[in-house]
C-alpha cells in the first residue's frame, strides 16, 4: 500500500473508543472519506492515559482496519486530547504601535504578550485561539494589519494541557508507529463537525459528552469566548445503571443503548426488560422505568453543571443558536429534549457534517470528532491550496524546515 498526496488522518483517542478516519481532498476541495477504523479503548480514563500498551494496541488496531479500506499506509496523523487538566483562559494584551502602521511583527508581537499571561508552571499552550483585536479603542477587527493606530490590542482564548498528558497521547502514538502533526481541543475538533457560521455568529454552545469527560465550548461573534471540560460522561450512566440493576458493566452499557431514556415520565410503567445479574447465573425483570429513572438522574446533574459553568461565563444571554449536543451519550433517547427543559434554550443533536465519500461510516455524534479532526485541519490554507500530486522532494523538505524549528 502507498501513500497519497492531500491526505487527512483524524485519531480520535477517547476514554471508551479509537477511532480512525482518513480522507482525502479531492481536486474540488472537498473532503472525501476513504478510510474508517474502531476499536475498544481499556488505557484511558477521562481522557487520561493510564495504560500505554493497551492504548497502543487500540490505535494500531482501529488504523490498519482504516488503511485496508483505504488502500494506503498511513504515517502522521490528527489527535484531539480533553481531560480535566485542559483548562481555558480568556487573556489580552496591549502594546504601542511605532511606525504609521500596525505590521505582522506588532500583531505577532501583542499575541505573544498576551500568551506569556496564561502559562503556569507545568502546563503546555495548545491552542492560541485570536477572539478580537482592537486598534484605538475600536474593536471586533479581525485582522488588523495594514491598519493605521497608535494603540493594538488582542483579545485571545489560551487553552493549556498538562505536559504530562500531551507527552503521554505523543508517546502512544509515536508508539503505534505514527507521527503527530497536530494536537486539537476535541471541543474545536467537534465544533468544526457540528456547528454552523451562523450559529458561532448568533453564539451558540457546544456539548461533547463522551465516555470519559463532557468537553464544553461556548462561541459568539463567530470566536471561541470559553472552553471547560467536566470530568462525567456516558460511563458515569453506565456505572450507575450497574450498581441500581445490579448487573455487570458490559451488560449496563447494552441495557443503556437498546432500552435508555433520559425522561422516566415518557417510559411506560409497565413495561419490564430483562436483566442479567451479576455472575450471569439469573436474568431478573425490571421495570424500563427504573432504568429511565437513573439516567434521567445523572443526565440532569450533568446539565446543570454544564448550565451553572456557562451561566458563570457571562455569555449566557448571548446564546441565540442554543445549545448543540454531540457525542455518543447525546444519541440516548430524551437527552436532548431534558437539556431543553433544564437550560431553557433550543436545543438540537449535532450530526457530523462537511465530509463526503463513505459518509455512511461516520453519521453519528460519536464520530463527531474524528471527522471534526480532519474538517478544522483541511480548512487550513495548507492543505486546500495544495495540490494534488506534490513533490516528495517537497514533502521531505517541509518535515526537515518542521523538524528544525523545533529541535531549535
Amino acid at each position: 500500500m502507498a501513500a497519497r498526496d492531500n491526505i487527512i488522518v483524524g485519531l480520535d483517542i477517547g476514554t471508551t473508543k479509537i477511532c480512525c478516519l482518513i480522507t482525502e481532498v479531492n481536486e474540488t476541495g472537498e473532503l472525501e472519506v476513504i478510510g474508517f477504523g474502531v476499536s475498544e479503548s481499556k488505557g484511558l480514563r477521562r481522557g487520561l492515559v493510564v495504560n500505554m500498551e493497551q492504548t497502543v494496541k487500540a490505535i494500531k488496531s482501529c488504523v490498519e482496519d482504516a488503511e485496508r479500506m483505504a488502500g494506503i499506509t498511513v504515517d502522521s496523523v490528527y489527535t484531539g486530547i480533553a481531560g480535566g487538566h485542559i483548562q481555558g483562559i480568556s487573556t489580552g494584551a496591549v502594546i504601542a504601535i511605532k511606525g504609521d502602521e500596525i505590521t505582522e511583527a506588532d500583531q505577532r508581537r501583542v499575541v505573544d504578550q498576551a500568551k506569556e499571561f496564561a502559562k503556569p508552571q507545568g502546563v503546555e499552550i495548545i491552542h492560541v485561539l485570536q477572539q478580537e483585536f482592537i486598534v484605538d479603542d475600536v474593536g471586533g477587527i479581525v485582522n488588523p494589519v495594514g491598519m493605521a493606530g497608535s494603540r493594538l490590542e488582542a483579545k485571545v482564548h489560551i487553552v493549556t494541557g498538562s505536559i504530562s498528558a500531551v507527552s503521554n497521547i505523543t508517546k502512544c502514538a509515536q508508539k503505534a508507529g505514527l507521527g503527530l502533526k497536530d494536537i486539537v481541543l476535541q471541543q474545536i475538533a467537534s465544533a468544526a463537525a457540528t456547528l454552523t457560521p451562523d450559529e458561532t455568529k448568533l453564539g451558540v454552545i457546544l456539548m461533547d459528552i463522551g465516555g470519559g469527560t463532557t468537553d464544553i465550548a461556548v462561541f459568539n461573534d463567530g470566536s471561541i469566548r470559553h472552553t471547560s471540560v467536566l470530568a462525567l460522561g456516558g460511563d458515569n450512566i453506565t456505572n450507575d445503571i450497574a450498581v441500581g440493576l445490579r448487573c455487570p458493566i458490559a451488560e449496563a452499557e447494552r441495557i443503556k443503548i437498546r432500552y435508555g431514556h433520559a425522561i422516566s415520565s415518557k417510559v411506560s410503567s409497565e413495561e419490564q426488560i430483562e436483566v442479567p445479574s451479576i455472575g450471569g447465573d439469573t436474568v431478573n425483570m425490571v421495570p424500563r422505568r427504573i432504568l429511565a429513572e437513573i439516567i434521567e438522574s445523572r443526565v440532569e446533574e450533568l446539565i446543570k453543571l454544564a448550565y451553572n459553568e456557562i451561566t458563570n461565563t457571562g455569555y449566557s444571554d448571548m446564546l441565540s443558536a442554543g445549545l448543540v449536543l454531540t457525542g455518543g451519550t447525546s444519541m440516548l433517547e430524551g437527552v436532548a429534549e431534558l437539556a431543553e427543559s433544564v437550560m431553557h434554550m433550543p436545543v438540537r443533536v449535532g450530526m457530523p457534517r462537511g465530509v463526503k465519500g463513505l459518509v455512511e461510516l461516520v453519521n453519528n455524534p460519536a464520530y463527531a470528532t474524528a471527522v471534526g479532526l480532519c474538517v478544522y485541519e483541511a480548512s487550513k490554507p495548507a492543505h486546500s491550496l495544495k495540490p494534488r500530486g506534490a513533490g516528495i522532494f517537497e514533502r521531505i523538505l517541509e518535515r526537515m524546515m518542521s523538524w528544525f524549528r523545533e529541535s531549535f
